[in-house]
């Protein structure tokens, strides 16, 4: 096969590799379970109700050709995304098949060598064939796709086929020791299967274990008779006679013997061993090819040793010649030396100990003469480096070598590695099952999860966990749950006997250099998923580069990850939960007067970057207001890759900000606390990032309140108004009313304060509450004084919103004046920089356009603005921008009008813009009232109604009610449609709206004529 061809394993767990590296298998047990079935076919095609019996088998009654296909579709996707060439799903008329070589898929490899197997003549060869493929087997075929059904029962049958067939032809090469064990594995699978319990009987008793063959007939004899209620039939029967007669012939024991047996050092096999397969499928085919060392890195506690003993018990039988095992020690305060490891083995090999060399260079050398030629399994644990290892490695090929070691081991040449993580939430709670009982976990499954959770997901945590409920039947999951919430106690409580999580890493801290361990500390205080180099170079007051280094050598100890690189470039690091807890509880105590200052720096690090960044973000137009905290200085290589995008910049460190705004309030610190929410205010806007722009803007002002920062509340009240008014799909009060009253409050804050922009911004925002309650003039007399001191003050942002607010007054009624006002906040935008007002601007500025008749231009505005506003990827504007293209396609009979329409709709309800929803709504019922669709205009209308009412948008509210009266009517329902048109000519009256108030006076006189 070509480089970058997919393989494919089906004999076992389903897995898939590319390159020699493991791919996860699709997410959709429907799309996972028809690879599996069609890679088990071959090249033989599957009809469609084939495929439904075969993959939808509890389900097949109510599946048809339609669900069947879209898997297909499905999986034809998942398979384009693999890593090199695509193998096509083909439909030839017959049915469906998976093109890919057979020799790409493991069952076809099995079958490729079971046919040269049954071939030959020779017994040996045979036996080596029928070995080789036997090997290829990791479990039940497709054993986690929980699928039955006659390609998988044929499957199973092969691979027991080719079993017994290997029974047979061990016996026949005189090996049959060599089969025991895999015969002995398929056997306990398929207990009633009595070709295959007849052949192990056969192989234990020609192995000179007669005692072993007479228990496993007995065993058989007695499973059979309580589940079929007859005798074994006549192959296990002729195979229990002949155990009898080999017993009088030759007596127990082997029928070779030597003075020596091999060396089986490996520790007991792992019986609660679980998770890990793709990481086992791999491992095993390396070893069995034995050409080169495996090293599995990974944090203290990760599994790494788990993982190497139990590949090594699979591939066992593979190395006739031994297993040699060696614990070298690597969190020990001195490492086993390389030459009392050799001194072991060699002894273990054969060599008397008063002829085991004293050097090292020659124990090595007599290691590497003895293994060549021979077929031995070495499992190197714990190393603590490459020059503990690297006189411990075979010279030639044929035996395998396993290395487990926290460090990277990059100066190893010629390996192949194995980085091993933590479990996944599902692997974890399963080990836990494993060890505390299924029955607990059952009970309690989303205790159980949480204790997972709790463990961070390391396998050695939670066996400890699982160690502690086992040992306390009386103790509930919720208990152990409660217990180990608690952070200042949780590593304590990992504990149970010899294990112990705090143990591994002390050991590992221990051996830091200085610096490395003063910022494994300090990083350990912060409640971020992932930190910027920049920010551990303000925290360990030195420079990026020194930090850098500190960090690289954390990395090397597996004492921190590289979690990948931010938009700038730069890597970024993550610690295991666990062993933050760890490193915060070393600066509590080795740091007590000095952990809060290295926790301000970060803190002070992070507002001097977002301060900047936000400066470039095109949000809204508020006047940037800052307090008194304190900036670390940054270099200007890193300011400035930051500021070449800052929309990116924020999208790598938000969560960092927003964990950082929580931690300065569970501090007490509230400059950092209300300014860095401040600069988050208007990235968040842009990506329309509701739920997290309310939360820590409201948790930072609960912090101003409590200590009296008045400025810091009037911003954080600034942003919280904007986010209510106009994102927010909350639809409890009246929303424009409520823009007035908050809009007072934080404009009092700014008066008070001495800050005119402040001001500024707030008289601004109650102008627009006064032209949503119709209250036009009042609303330009306001906007009016907003632009004065917007101009007096040099607050661009102001004076645009101000042009744009007044130039919405003005509306229809004075349409020239409001293209005036709008044609001034576009230039002022330009001039501000700020793309995202620009294209609201120019919208608003069509529609003036499209009001005032001039429909070319308004339609070329809207265009271009829709057009920035998705190149940007500013939903929100880009919505905006479409609802007025909507409403002047509608106005020209024009069909775009309804998609466009129903595209606000979509995107409106999903982000949670209630505005816009509305607007939607009214555009689509007039669309639908238009085209006699009464029953749904209805719908659409009184949805709108009802948004409206909350926002308290008065002219908005009587144009739809009067729509409303319409659908209503055209269902015959004439008292809800008076009723609604009542409302309306209220409203136009209020609104001084003669020309409205007198077409639906018309309206209810006509109905009042049909009453």
């Amino acid at each position: 096969m070509g480089t970058g061809e997919p393989r494919f394993g089906v004999l076992g767990p389903l897995v898939i590799e590319v390159d020699g590296r493991p791919v996860p298998p699709p997410g959709s047990a429907v799309v996972r379970g028809l690879l599996g079935v069609l890679l088990l076919a071959g090249r033989r095609p599957l009809t469609t109700e084939q495929l439904i019996e075969l993959v939808w088998a509890d389900r097949a009654d109510r599946t048809g050709r339609g669900s069947v296909q879209a898997a297909v579709s499905r999986l034809r996707d998942w398979l384009s995304r693999l890593p090199g060439d695509t193998p096509p799903v083909e439909y030839d008329g017959a049915g469906y098949r998976l093109v890919v070589p057979a020799e790409a898929v493991d069952i076809g490899r099995f079958r490729a060598l079971a046919r040269s197997a049954s071939a030959t003549d020779d017994p040996s060869v045979r036996c080596e064939l029928l070995e080789s493929a036997l090997d290829l087997r990791r479990g039940p075929v497709l054993a986690d796709l929980d699928r039955a059904g006659s390609l998988i029962r044929e499957a199973d049958a092969g691979v027991r086929r080719a079993a017994v067939a290997f029974a047979e032809a061990a016996i026949a090469a005189g090996r049959p020791g060599s089969a025991v064990a895999r015969v002995d594995a398929l056997a306990d699978e398929h207990p009633l299967d009595e070709e295959l319990q007849a052949s192990l009987i056969e192989l234990l008793s020609i192995a000179g274990r007669p005692a072993d063959a007479l228990r496993r007939y007995q065993r058989v004899r007695e499973r059979i008779i309580d589940e079929m209620g007859v005798e074994p039939g006549a192959r296990v029967q002729r195979a229990y006679l002949t155990v009898l007669a080999r017993d009088r012939d030759h007596g127990p024991g082997p029928l070779v013997e030597t003075a020596l047996p091999p060396p089986a050092q490996l520790p007991s096999a792992i019986a609660d061993f679980i998770g890990r397969e793709a990481h086992v499928f791999l491992l095993v085919r390396v070893l069995r090819q034995a050409t080169m060392p495996v090293v599995i890195s990974g944090m203290g506690g990760v599994g790494k040793t788990a993982l190497a003993v139990h590949a090594a018990h699979r591939v066992a039988e593979r190395f006739p010649d031994g297993q040699l095992y060696a614990d070298l020690g690597a969190e020990r305060a001195e490492p086993a030396s390389p030459a009392r490891v050799l001194g072991g083995f060699l002894t273990a090999l054969g060599i008397a100990a008063h002829a085991v060399p004293e050097s090292l260079e020659e124990r090595s050398a007599l290691f590497r003469s003895l293994l060549a030629g021979r077929r031995i399994l070495i499992v190197l644990d714990n190393a603590a480096s490459e020059r503990q290892i690297r006189p411990l490695l075979p010279g030639s090929p044929g035996s395998a070598v396993i290395v487990t070691s926290r460090a990277h081991l990059t100066g190893l040449e010629s390996v192949r590695r194995i980085e091993l993580d933590v479990f996944d939430s599902g692997e974890a709670t399963a080990l836990l099952a494993r060890i505390a009982g299924q029955d607990r976990v059952e009970a309690e499954p989303e205790v159980a999860a949480e204790i997972a959770r709790l463990c961070a997901y390391v396998p050695l945590a939670v066996r400890i966990a699982g160690a502690r409920l086992a040992g306390r039947r009386r103790w509930s999951l919720g208990h152990l749950a409660a217990i180990l919430g608690d952070q200042h106690r949780r590593l304590d409580e990992l504990s149970a006997g010899d294990l112990a999580v705090r143990a591994g890493f002390s050991v590992a801290y221990a051996r830091l250099p200085d610096g490395a361990r003063a910022l494994f500390r300090r990083l350990g205080l912060l409640d971020v998923g992932d930190v910027a180099g920049w920010v551990a170079a303000a925290m360990l007051d030195a420079s990026v580069e020194e930090a850098q280094e500190h960090l690289e050598t954390l990395v090397d100890a597996r004492l921190l990850d590289v979690a990948g690189a931010d938009p700038t470039g730069r890597l970024r690091y993550r610690f295991h939960d666990l062993l933050r807890l760890y490193a915060r509880e070393r600066c509590y105590e080795e740091e007590p007067d000095t952990w809060r200052e290295a926790l301000t720096r970060a803190f002070s690090a992070w507002l001097a970057m977002a301060e900047r960044a936000a400066e470039h973000v095109p949000g809204p137009c508020y006047a940037a207001v800052h307090g008194t905290a304190p900036r670390w200085p940054l270099p200007t290589t890193i300011t400035a890759a930051a500021l070449r995008d800052p929309a990116a910049w924020f999208d790598a460190e938000w969560p960092a900000l927003v964990a950082a705004v929580g931690q300065a309030c569970d501090l007490g610190l509230d400059e950092f606390a209300w300014d860095l929410a401040g600069c988050l205010e208007k990235y968040f806007d842009v990506r329309v990032m509701t739920a997290e722009w309310q939360a820590v803007h409201e948790r930072a002002l609960r912090l101003c309140r409590s200590t009296g920062n008045r400025l810091g509340e009037a911003v954080l009240t600034r942003g919280l108004v904007e986010l209510t008014t106009w994102i927010s799909s909350s639809r409890s009060g009246t929303a424009m009313a409520t823009l007035h009253e908050r809009s007072q409050r934080f404009l009092t804050m700014f008066e008070e304060l001495g800050e005119p922009r402040g001001v500024a911004d707030a008289l601004v925002n109650c102008a627009w509450a006064l032209v949503a309650g119709g209250d036009t003039d009042e609303a330009l007399a306001v906007a009016g004084r907003a632009l004065e001191l917007a101009r007096d003050h040099d607050h661009l942002g102001g004076q645009a919103r101000a042009r744009q607010v007044m130039g919405v007054a003005c509306g229809h009624a004075r349409a020239e004046a409001a293209i005036e006002h709008l044609t001034h906040a576009l230039q002022l935008a330009r001039e501000l920089g700020n793309p995202r007002f620009e294209a609201t601007a120019m919208q608003f500025l069509g529609a003036a356009h499209c009001a005032a008749g001039r429909l070319d231009s308004g339609h070329d505005l809207l265009v271009a603005s829709l057009t920035m506003c998705h190149a940007r990827g500013d939903r929100y504007a880009e919505a905006f921008s479409l609802l007025y293209l909507a409403k002047l396609y509608a106005a020209l009979e024009d069909p775009r009008a309804r998609p466009a329409a129903e595209a606000v709709l979509s995107v409106s309800r999903r982000l949670g813009m209630p505005h816009h929803l509305a607007d939607a709504l009214r555009v689509l019922g007039d669309l639908d009232l238009a085209a006699g669709r009464y029953a749904s205009a209805t719908l659409r209308l009184e949805e709108s109604v009802q948004i409206w009412r909350s926002r308290g948008w008065t002219s908005f509210l009587s144009e739809t009610l009067r729509s409303l009266g319409r659908a209503h009517a055209g269902t015959g329902d004439t008292t809800a449609a008076v009723r609604a048109w009542a409302e309306a000519r209220t409203l136009f009256e209020e609104l001084a709206d003669t020309a409205g108030a007198a077409e639906v006076t018309a309206l209810l006189e006509k109905a009042g004529a049909t009453l």
